[in-house]
Protein backbone atom coordinates (compact mmCIF):
# COMPACT_ATOMS: atom_id res chain seq x y z
CA UNK A 1 0.00 0.00 0.00
CA UNK A 2 2.89 2.38 1.14
CA UNK A 3 4.79 1.87 -2.96
CA UNK A 4 1.21 2.26 -4.23
CA UNK A 5 0.65 5.61 -2.40
CA UNK A 6 4.63 6.87 -3.51
CA UNK A 7 3.86 6.19 -7.02
CA UNK A 8 0.38 7.36 -7.19
CA UNK A 9 2.05 10.52 -5.46
CA UNK A 10 4.82 10.84 -7.86
CA UNK A 11 2.45 10.32 -10.95
CA UNK A 12 0.25 13.19 -9.58
CA UNK A 13 3.64 15.68 -9.07
CA UNK A 14 4.78 14.88 -12.75
CA UNK A 15 1.35 15.58 -14.16
CA UNK A 16 1.97 19.02 -12.92
CA UNK A 17 4.20 19.47 -15.33
CA UNK A 18 1.00 20.15 -17.97
CA UNK A 19 -0.38 22.71 -16.03
CA UNK A 20 1.80 25.06 -17.82
CA UNK A 21 -0.15 24.67 -21.08
CA UNK A 22 -3.32 25.31 -19.61
CA UNK A 23 -2.14 28.95 -17.91
CA UNK A 24 -0.55 30.42 -20.76
CA UNK A 25 -3.96 30.69 -22.72
CA UNK A 26 -4.65 32.88 -20.01
CA UNK A 27 -3.76 37.19 -19.72
CA UNK A 28 -0.31 37.71 -19.39
CA UNK A 29 -0.65 40.31 -16.42
CA UNK A 30 -3.51 38.17 -15.02
CA UNK A 31 -1.18 34.63 -14.98
CA UNK A 32 1.63 37.26 -13.37
CA UNK A 33 -0.72 37.85 -10.13
CA UNK A 34 -1.71 34.61 -9.98
CA UNK A 35 1.53 33.46 -10.05
CA UNK A 36 3.05 35.67 -7.61
CA UNK A 37 -0.11 34.20 -5.12
CA UNK A 38 0.81 30.64 -6.65
CA UNK A 39 4.50 31.49 -4.68
CA UNK A 40 2.85 32.75 -1.71
CA UNK A 41 1.04 29.93 -1.13
CA UNK A 42 3.84 27.76 -1.94
CA UNK A 43 5.80 29.19 0.61
CA UNK A 44 3.29 29.22 3.56
CA UNK A 45 3.20 25.52 2.77
CA UNK A 46 6.52 24.75 2.34
CA UNK A 47 7.23 26.43 5.99
CA UNK A 48 4.05 24.93 7.64
CA UNK A 49 5.14 21.33 6.27
CA UNK A 50 8.64 21.96 7.95
CA UNK A 51 7.46 22.93 11.39
CA UNK A 52 4.52 21.24 11.70
CA UNK A 53 5.62 17.40 10.03
CA UNK A 54 8.88 17.37 9.25
CA UNK A 55 10.90 18.52 12.16
CA UNK A 56 8.57 17.28 15.20
CA UNK A 57 8.80 13.76 13.59
CA UNK A 58 12.38 14.27 13.27
CA UNK A 59 12.46 14.94 16.73
CA UNK A 60 10.46 11.62 17.67
CA UNK A 61 12.47 9.59 15.08
CA UNK A 62 16.13 10.60 15.66
CA UNK A 63 17.99 9.23 18.45
CA UNK A 64 20.35 12.24 18.61
CA UNK A 65 18.63 15.66 18.10
CA UNK A 66 21.25 17.76 17.70
CA UNK A 67 22.55 14.80 14.67
CA UNK A 68 19.13 15.65 13.30
CA UNK A 69 19.47 19.41 13.26
CA UNK A 70 22.53 18.91 12.19
CA UNK A 71 21.25 16.61 8.95
CA UNK A 72 18.77 19.77 8.20
CA UNK A 73 21.47 22.51 7.70
CA UNK A 74 23.40 20.15 5.79
CA UNK A 75 20.12 19.44 3.27
CA UNK A 76 20.25 23.32 3.38
CA UNK A 77 24.10 23.40 2.05
CA UNK A 78 23.17 20.53 0.27
CA UNK A 79 20.49 22.38 -2.08
CA UNK A 80 22.60 25.42 -2.65
CA UNK A 81 25.83 22.94 -3.95
CA UNK A 82 22.79 21.16 -6.29
CA UNK A 83 21.42 24.96 -7.91
CA UNK A 84 25.15 26.31 -8.26
CA UNK A 85 26.33 23.44 -10.00
CA UNK A 86 23.51 22.45 -12.30
CA UNK A 87 22.82 26.12 -12.60
CA UNK A 88 19.33 25.14 -11.04
CA UNK A 89 17.40 28.11 -11.30
CA UNK A 90 13.11 27.99 -10.63
CA UNK A 91 11.17 29.99 -12.93
CA UNK A 92 8.29 31.48 -10.91
CA UNK A 93 7.43 34.25 -13.81
CA UNK A 94 7.17 34.80 -17.33
CA UNK A 95 9.76 36.94 -18.54
CA UNK A 96 12.93 34.85 -17.01
CA UNK A 97 16.07 36.02 -19.27
CA UNK A 98 18.35 33.07 -20.21
CA UNK A 99 21.19 32.39 -22.56
CA UNK A 100 20.72 31.06 -25.63
CA UNK A 101 20.75 26.88 -24.62
CA UNK A 102 18.21 27.37 -21.93
CA UNK A 103 16.32 24.73 -23.23
CA UNK A 104 18.53 21.76 -23.06
CA UNK A 105 19.80 23.42 -19.86
CA UNK A 106 16.62 23.99 -17.81
CA UNK A 107 15.57 20.77 -18.74
CA UNK A 108 18.60 18.51 -17.68
CA UNK A 109 18.23 20.92 -14.34
CA UNK A 110 14.87 20.42 -13.81
CA UNK A 111 14.92 16.13 -14.27
CA UNK A 112 17.95 16.02 -11.86
CA UNK A 113 15.49 18.46 -9.68
CA UNK A 114 12.38 16.40 -10.09
CA UNK A 115 14.51 13.12 -9.25
CA UNK A 116 14.62 15.19 -6.01
CA UNK A 117 11.42 15.40 -5.48
CA UNK A 118 11.06 11.68 -6.14
CA UNK A 119 13.34 10.76 -2.76
CA UNK A 120 11.65 13.37 -0.79
CA UNK A 121 8.46 11.82 -1.29
CA UNK A 122 9.46 8.05 -1.24
CA UNK A 123 11.08 9.26 1.98
CA UNK A 124 8.08 11.00 3.72
CA UNK A 125 5.69 7.89 2.78
CA UNK A 126 8.47 5.42 4.36
CA UNK A 127 8.49 7.46 7.71
CA UNK A 128 4.45 8.10 7.71
CA UNK A 129 1.48 8.20 5.31
CA UNK A 130 0.34 11.69 6.60
CA UNK A 131 3.88 12.89 6.37
CA UNK A 132 3.71 11.82 3.01
CA UNK A 133 0.98 13.45 1.45
CA UNK A 134 2.05 16.50 3.40
CA UNK A 135 4.88 16.67 1.47
CA UNK A 136 3.69 15.75 -1.66
CA UNK A 137 1.08 18.80 -1.26
CA UNK A 138 3.86 21.22 -0.06
CA UNK A 139 5.51 19.97 -3.63
CA UNK A 140 2.93 20.19 -5.92
CA UNK A 141 2.02 23.85 -4.70
CA UNK A 142 5.97 24.52 -5.24
CA UNK A 143 6.21 22.85 -9.02
CA UNK A 144 2.59 24.79 -10.63
CA UNK A 145 4.07 27.93 -10.67
CA UNK A 146 7.95 26.36 -11.51
CA UNK A 147 6.10 24.69 -14.31
CA UNK A 148 4.12 27.30 -15.79
CA UNK A 149 7.19 29.38 -15.62
CA UNK A 150 9.33 26.94 -17.50
CA UNK A 151 6.74 25.84 -20.39
CA UNK A 152 7.04 29.94 -20.97
CA UNK A 153 10.49 29.63 -21.45
CA UNK A 154 10.63 26.72 -23.76
CA UNK A 155 8.63 28.60 -25.98
CA UNK A 156 10.30 32.02 -25.58
CA UNK A 157 13.40 29.55 -26.31
CA UNK A 158 12.08 28.46 -29.97
CA UNK A 159 10.30 25.51 -28.97
CA UNK A 160 6.65 24.23 -30.04
CA UNK A 161 3.73 23.75 -27.45
CA UNK A 162 3.55 20.23 -28.18
CA UNK A 163 7.68 20.06 -27.93
CA UNK A 164 8.20 22.17 -24.63
CA UNK A 165 5.45 20.37 -23.30
CA UNK A 166 6.14 16.99 -24.02
CA UNK A 167 9.50 17.96 -22.44
CA UNK A 168 8.33 19.20 -19.19
CA UNK A 169 5.95 15.96 -18.95
CA UNK A 170 9.62 13.92 -19.61
CA UNK A 171 11.31 15.93 -17.17
CA UNK A 172 8.51 15.77 -14.82
CA UNK A 173 9.05 11.84 -14.51
CA UNK A 174 12.18 11.40 -13.48
CA UNK A 175 10.96 11.73 -10.51
CA UNK A 176 10.07 7.81 -10.64
CA UNK A 177 13.56 7.65 -10.49
CA UNK A 178 14.29 9.27 -7.04
CA UNK A 179 11.51 7.31 -5.88
CA UNK A 180 12.44 3.81 -6.97
CA UNK A 181 16.45 4.79 -5.78
CA UNK A 182 14.94 5.40 -2.07
CA UNK A 183 12.76 2.06 -2.26
CA UNK A 184 15.58 -0.24 -3.18
CA UNK A 185 17.86 1.75 -0.79
CA UNK A 186 14.97 1.10 1.73
CA UNK A 187 15.58 -2.59 1.76
CA UNK A 188 18.89 -2.38 2.19
CA UNK A 189 19.70 0.14 4.63
CA UNK A 190 17.87 0.21 7.74
CA UNK A 191 16.28 3.34 9.04
CA UNK A 192 17.00 5.51 5.66
CA UNK A 193 14.33 7.42 5.50
CA UNK A 194 14.70 8.65 9.10
CA UNK A 195 18.15 10.44 7.90
CA UNK A 196 16.46 11.92 5.20
CA UNK A 197 13.49 12.92 7.00
CA UNK A 198 15.88 16.15 8.03
CA UNK A 199 17.50 16.40 4.80
CA UNK A 200 13.86 17.06 3.22
CA UNK A 201 13.15 19.79 5.69
CA UNK A 202 16.44 21.78 5.09
CA UNK A 203 15.31 21.33 1.19
CA UNK A 204 12.16 22.63 1.78
CA UNK A 205 13.40 25.33 4.09
CA UNK A 206 15.77 26.42 1.19
CA UNK A 207 13.48 26.49 -1.53
CA UNK A 208 11.32 28.68 0.30
CA UNK A 209 13.40 30.94 1.60
CA UNK A 210 15.99 31.54 -1.23
CA UNK A 211 14.03 30.76 -4.32
CA UNK A 212 10.46 31.84 -3.70
CA UNK A 213 10.45 34.51 -0.85
CA UNK A 214 13.02 37.19 -3.34
CA UNK A 215 10.43 36.49 -6.31
CA UNK A 216 7.48 37.89 -3.94
CA UNK A 217 9.80 40.94 -2.67
CA UNK A 218 10.16 42.07 -6.32
CA UNK A 219 6.39 42.94 -6.16
CA UNK A 220 6.16 45.69 -3.48
CA UNK A 221 2.98 47.59 -3.86
CA UNK A 222 0.78 47.30 -0.86
CA UNK A 223 -2.13 46.10 -2.46
CA UNK A 224 -0.43 43.06 -3.42
CA UNK A 225 1.60 42.64 -0.83
CA UNK A 226 -1.69 41.85 1.69
CA UNK A 227 -2.75 39.41 -0.82
CA UNK A 228 0.39 38.13 -0.74
CA UNK A 229 0.66 37.59 2.87
CA UNK A 230 -2.74 35.93 3.09
CA UNK A 231 -2.28 33.58 0.36
CA UNK A 232 1.30 32.74 2.78
CA UNK A 233 -1.64 32.18 5.43
CA UNK A 234 -3.54 30.35 3.47
CA UNK A 235 -1.30 27.57 2.48
CA UNK A 236 0.29 27.35 6.07
CA UNK A 237 -3.80 27.20 6.89
CA UNK A 238 -3.69 23.96 4.27
CA UNK A 239 -1.02 21.99 5.74
CA UNK A 240 -2.09 22.90 9.73
CA UNK A 241 -5.52 21.02 8.62
CA UNK A 242 -3.72 18.39 7.02
CA UNK A 243 -1.47 18.06 10.45
CA UNK A 244 -4.79 18.24 12.66
CA UNK A 245 -6.19 14.97 10.38
CA UNK A 246 -3.04 12.94 10.65
CA UNK A 247 -2.64 13.71 14.60
CA UNK A 248 -6.20 12.79 15.21
CA UNK A 249 -5.59 9.41 13.34
CA UNK A 250 -2.68 9.19 14.76
CA UNK A 251 -3.86 9.65 18.17
CA UNK A 252 -6.89 7.10 17.69
CA UNK A 253 -4.22 4.31 16.51
CA UNK A 254 -3.10 4.87 19.88
CA UNK A 255 -6.09 4.27 21.39
CA UNK A 256 -6.92 0.93 19.58
CA UNK A 257 -3.44 -0.31 20.53
CA UNK A 258 -3.93 0.59 24.16
CA UNK A 259 -6.92 -1.00 23.81
CA UNK A 260 -5.95 -4.43 22.33
CA UNK A 261 -3.32 -4.45 25.35
CA UNK A 262 -5.90 -3.97 28.03
CA UNK A 263 -7.83 -6.56 26.54
CA UNK A 264 -5.19 -8.80 26.54
CA UNK A 265 -3.98 -8.16 29.90
CA UNK A 266 -7.65 -8.52 31.44
CA UNK A 267 -8.52 -11.61 29.46
CA UNK A 268 -5.01 -13.45 30.39
CA UNK A 269 -5.77 -12.50 34.05
CA UNK A 270 -9.37 -14.27 33.88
Amino acid sequence: MTNFSIFFSVLLVSLVSLTGVLFLSLNKSFLQKILLYLVSFAVGALFANVFFHLLPEMTETMPDVHTGFALVLLGIVLSFLLEKCIHWHHCHNLDCKHTAPVGIMMLVGDGLHNITDGILIAAAYLVDTQLGIATTIGIILHETPQEIGDFAVFLHSGWSRKKALLANFLSAITAFLGAIAVLVLHEHIHGIEIVLLPIIAGNFLYIAGSDLIPVLHKESSFKNTVFQFLSMIAGIALMYVVFLGGHDVHNEGNHVEEADHYEEQHGHHE
